[in-house]
């Protein structure tokens, strides 16, 4: 792609400041000058969210490797075919609080024997013994998956788990948003529709989410761009999205990576990924505030930069990170809140610890 040589346009800016970016707006600005548009992502991330840069202690618990799923980049399905118990999750629940954690991310594989019951199960070990614990857990596919298995309606499960203790739920099993897309990696997956009726039901019945987007594989760049903005529209409407993490896709242990890679086709370039979250600050100004720079996928150095190109969050200590490690990345599987607060006071940012509403602590 040949960049342009001039600078962003004046009145372009002007939209961007006051929110109005449009899609063919978005195309034009991935392909200026990439100094200038990390610069005007970070801009207005000081404009949104001032220096303060946050990151949560809490923990992943993924409770199974096993999945009755098809999706072409899982490098996780089958590595140790594991499936911890409810009792066992509570354990390494156990672990996280006694470490500091105020959040457990839990999420697992599908599996034909796993309905609802499995995931109250879990909710009602933790919620009773830790009332305080935020209980961030079960993806959109996870939640559909087990209303399906139980006969009820996704609105009906959502609300039963909130009522077992769920605070609020991840943002994943989204990828690219895109049925092209979704029809050669994933065709076993909730539709593009379907993720978009879970996640929304979720906001209605106040359970906040995350959001993401898996790029940097088949899709197209207006792939990404009609993404994000499909994600600016339901935050429009419900304005429970809490935060956006673009997460570039790891190509190693998958057939799809393999293909990508037989073909002479690499992994998004350290580039491409600062623009992604330059694009997302842009797209996402006076609606989604926080964008966080995962570390796990980007590397600490690359995160570390990101800060300075729109992203206001580092993420999580992890404690216990398994799915991006099957994938071949080799950042480790957990960060300390004194290596988190090095990195982001030497990136000349002030380091606060939040919750996961984005709540300071």
């Amino acid at each position: 792609m040949k960049y342009n040589t001039s600078t962003i346009p004046e009145d372009m800016i002007e939209r961007a400041f006051k929110g109005h970016i449009d899609q063919e707006d978005a195309l034009e600005l991935v392909s200026s000058n990439p100094h200038e548009l990390l610069t005007l992502a970070d801009k207005l991330r000081y404009e949104t969210i001032g220096d303060d840069v946050t990151y949560i202690v809490n923990r992943n618990i993924n409770f199974t490797d096993r999945c009755i799923g098809t999706c072409k980049f899982c490098a996780f399905k089958e590595k140790s075919s594991y499936l911890f118990t409810p009792s066992q999750i509570m354990d390494r629940v156990v672990d996280a609080v006694n470490l500091g954690a105020t959040e457990v991310c839990i999420q697992g594989g599908l599996l034909n024997n796993i309905d609802l019951g499995f995931y109250l199960d879990i909710l009602d070990l933790i919620r009773p013994k830790y009332p305080d614990l935020h209980i961030h857990a079960f993806s959109p596919m996870e939640v559909y998956h087990a209303a399906n298995l139980s006969g009820i309606s996704v609105k009906e499960a959502l609300s039963t788990l909130k009522k077992h203790g769920l605070d609020t739920m991840p943002g994943t099993a989204a990828e690219i948003l895109s049925e092209r897309v979704r029809e050669l990696v994933c065709p076993d997956k909730i539709t593009t529709d379907e993720w978009i009726d879970v996640v929304t039901t979720a906001h209605k019945l106040d359970i906040p989410t995350t959001s993401t987007m898996m790029y940097g594989h088949i899709e197209t760049l207006e792939e990404r761009i009609d993404h994000m903005f499909t994600i600016r529209s339901i935050q429009d409407k419900t304005g429970k999205f809490t935060e956006f993490v673009p997460l570039p896709f790891m190509p190693y242990n998958n057939p799809l990576g393999a293909q990508m890679l037989n073909s002479g086709q690499y992994m998004v370039s350290g580039t491409s990924d600062l623009k992604m979250h330059a694009l997302a600050r842009i797209i996402f100004h006076n609606r989604l505030n926080n964008i966080q720079a995962s570390w796990v996928k980007l590397g600490k150095k690359m995160a570390q930069f990101a800060l300075q190109c729109g992203a206001n969050d580092l993420g999580g200590t992890l404690m216990e990170e398994k799915i991006s490690k099957s994938a071949g990345s080799k950042h480790g599987e957990f960060i300390s809140t004194d290596e988190f607060e090095w990195m982001i006071h030497d990136a000349g940012r002030n380091p606060v610890k939040r919750n996961t509403v984005y709540e300071r602590i």
